[in-house]
């Protein structure tokens, strides 16, 4: 039997629940009830209470024989207090699990009171008939063995009573835990979570019901197509359970095979309901945006058994966490991350990110906080920039916002897409495409976080190269990072904004950001050459395409028309250049200018150089012939020759006369202004060389 509805236990009236033989000498207390009294309990009875009992505030006066006959633990306790001179001793059970509640119907059942066992009760009546060891050997029938026989044949045959159950158990720690009350529970839980939907009739109407829950069909009932089961039917009733045991509840159900996109759905729905910093989901899981493909139906099947509100219907704000709150909250996010299924795709990328940020903010352990990383790394290029968006908190950098973070989630990302690709080589082309979605995602981010001017050069173009080349087809998103670096950064020097523009490559710009460019003047020269260099290629490919193509087009039309073959006619430069657009003629004409003006000079320095050279040859024939003459006198000397000194003379004579004619043409030159049009020159041919290369 599956049924909602509690059931009730009733224990039978007054003689049924003595010992034979020893209901006669019970008839004496005629027992009518408890009357409460501000802070007091008191049997109604014409005899006098003899004992009195303490359990937390409250104060019980009762009579000795009715607890010590079903009792074992009061009946020591009475033994020992009766051997004190003192009669007024007051008996203190302020460990009893259950508090006063469980211990009234403990004691209405020691007097043959019936009680009445639900699911809200029954965990803390069964810890306290353990607290109190009311067993078998004092009576046959005893609460132990009702409240067991209550929770086995009545509790875990009910998936609404075995929530409550579970919900009652907070508080019962650890007796319910070594009870196996929670286990048994959870395990019946998970088995109907799993069950056969089609084995279950439904009263599901769409909206939130708090009496409406799963009901056993019997054999030969309704048609359960008449009804659709929802596959997020247990969600909303599993969520109102604290974080250990819902943990409890759903590694039940991991075990027992459930898809891992309905618990991860499942995990999303509790964190929503218990973490304040993602209460954002709340519209998403409720809704069919997130787990729409695994819930048959709109809507879900709402069982709310217990009025459980959590932190984030309560309204608590970040700032004002105290310090219980934030261990919370530290716990359930914990406890979250290590029960999240490892398949891919169990939850939602955005739902990780947004862990992560709670989770830095909170400082859970660096163990969990690793694990989380390499799970948001498994599906980055599902992120959206806002949830990327995460700040710096309490890490060392001074940025504003964790870039450090990032550069890690792609890393961990380019991880598993390696070991993908090792694995199944068939995946190339989903991963390229995951690859430029991350790196168009990357390059919005290094725009918004480029205007942090405590952002360094460096880690700014370690995160703008982690992708490979490939990941980027166009550049523009990078140019216009790199911009906005320049803007909020204008004291580079002209070193580092030259290392800055290296992350980009001009060739992959497009022909509006070419355009941009060319008119930044916060780009280096150099890099402005390149762009100019890159268009022109670009436009002359384009121009030379589109003749290509209407040439063969006309070929095409002639040979269909009169089978003769099309003679096209070569437009002239002229032709060409005023058939592009206005913009590409004004770009060109630029970089047009910039060249012959460097190509002029270019060619004056090499005349100048080749001069140069001639007077250089002519001064080292003259000096080589001076040279040997004065080896010549030498030796001539060494005979005994007169004619040495003369001829030695002659010759550094001539050599110096050749020399002052060569500085005084050079002195010509300088006054002309020649050698600091060299330098010039010299100096513009190698920058336009440097462009090129």
């Amino acid at each position: 039997m599956w049924e909602s509805e509690s059931e009730t236990y009733s224990g039978v009236r007054d003689r049924s629940f003595l010992p034979e033989g020893d209901a006669d000498k019970q008839d004496g207390l005629k027992p009518d009830g408890f009357i409460r009294r501000e802070q007091s309990w008191h049997v109604s009875s014409d005899i006098p209470s003899d004992l009195v009992i303490k359990v937390g505030e409250l104060t019980f006066n009762l009579h000795k024989y009715p607890l010590l006959s079903r009792s074992g633990k009061m009946n020591r306790m009475i033994y020992e207090t009766s051997r004190e001179l003192d009669p007024n001793v007051v008996v203190e059970l302020n460990d009893l699990p259950g508090g006063f509640e469980a211990f009234e119907l403990a004691a209405k059942f020691c007097y043959g009171i019936a009680v009445d066992l639900t699911a809200a009760n029954i965990a803390g009546l069964r810890c306290a008939a353990e607290y109190l060891e009311m067993t078998e050997d004092l009576e046959e029938g005893n609460l132990i063995f009702k409240t067991e026989a209550f929770l086995s044949y009545v509790v875990l045959s009910s998936w609404r009573d075995s929530i409550v159950v579970l919900k009652s158990c907070e508080g019962l720690s650890p007796w319910a835990e070594n009870l196996q009350i929670v286990r048994r529970c959870s395990e019946s839980i998970a088995w109907k979570a799993c069950a056969n939907p089609r084995g279950i009739r439904w009263a599901y109407s769409g909206r939130p019901s708090r009496t409406n829950s799963p009901k056993w069909s019997a054999a030969g009932g309704g048609d359960p197509r008449d009804s659709p089961v929802p596959a997020d039917w247990w969600f909303e009733d599993v969520s109102i359970l604290r974080i250990d045991h819902f943990v409890r509840v759903v590694t039940a159900i991991k075990v027992k095979g459930m898809r891992h996109e309905l618990i991860g759905a499942a995990i999303m729905q509790y964190a929503a309901k218990w973490l304040p910093g993602l209460v954002k989901d709340n519209n998403n899981i409720s809704g069919s945006d997130d787990y729409s493909s695994i819930a048959a139906g709109g809507g879900g099947l709402h069982m709310i058994v217990a009025a459980g509100t959590g932190p984030a219907s309560a309204g608590v704000r970040e700032a004002e966490w105290t310090g219980s709150a934030a261990r919370e909250q530290r716990m359930v996010i914990e406890s979250l991350i290590s029960i999240i299924p490892a398949q891919r795709d169990s939850v939602t990328c955005g739902f990780l990110l947004r862990l992560l940020r709670q989770a830095s903010l909170l400082k859970v352990a660096p163990a969990l906080v690793t694990e989380l990383e390499k799970r948001v790394g498994m599906q980055l290029e599902q992120a959206s920039l806002a949830d990327l968006m995460i700040p710096a908190y309490y890490s060392k950098s001074e940025t504003m916002f964790d870039v450090d973070l990032v550069q890690r989630l792609v890393e961990h990302f380019l991880v598993q897409e390696q070991t993908a690709e090792g694995e199944s080589p068939p995946a190339g082309k989903h991963g390229t495409n995951a690859k430029m979605r991350v790196a168009r995602l990357i390059d919005s981010y290094l725009t918004e976080v480029s205007r942090d001017r405590n952002l360094s050069l460096t880690k700014f173009q370690v995160l703008a190269e982690a992708l490979p080349d490939s990941a980027r087809s166009c550049d523009d998103g990078l140019y216009r990072a790199v911009d906005s670096y320049l803007k909020a950064h204008p004291t580079l020097t002209e070193h580092e904004r030259k290392r800055l523009c290296r992350v980009m490559d001009c060739q992959k710009l497009s022909i509006d950001a070419c355009m941009h460019a060319a008119q930044n003047e916060r780009l280096p020269l150099r890099i402005v050459v390149q762009v100019l260099f890159s268009e022109q290629v670009k436009i002359s490919n384009a121009i030379a395409n589109s003749t290509l193509k209407e040439a063969a087009a006309a070929a095409a039309a002639s040979v269909a028309t009169d089978g003769h073959p099309y003679q096209p006619i070569i437009s002239t430069r002229k032709q060409l250049i005023e058939g592009t657009p206005q913009s590409f003629q004004e770009g060109w004409a630029t970089a047009k200018k910039d060249i012959n003006t460097l190509k002029f000079e270019l060619e004056t320095m090499k005349t100048k150089y080749a001069e140069l050279q001639n007077e250089m040859d002519g001064l080292q024939r003259q000096f080589d012939k001076m040279s040997a003459t004065t080896a010549l006198a030498a030796k001539t000397g060494k005979h005994g020759s007169t004619a040495a000194p003369s001829g030695w003379t002659s010759g550094w004579k001539r050599l110096s006369r050749l020399t002052k004619m060569g500085g005084m043409e050079g002195q010509e030159q300088m006054t002309a202004g020649g050698v600091a049009e060299v330098a010039a020159v010299r100096k513009g041919t190698r920058r336009w060389r440097n462009s090129i290369s």
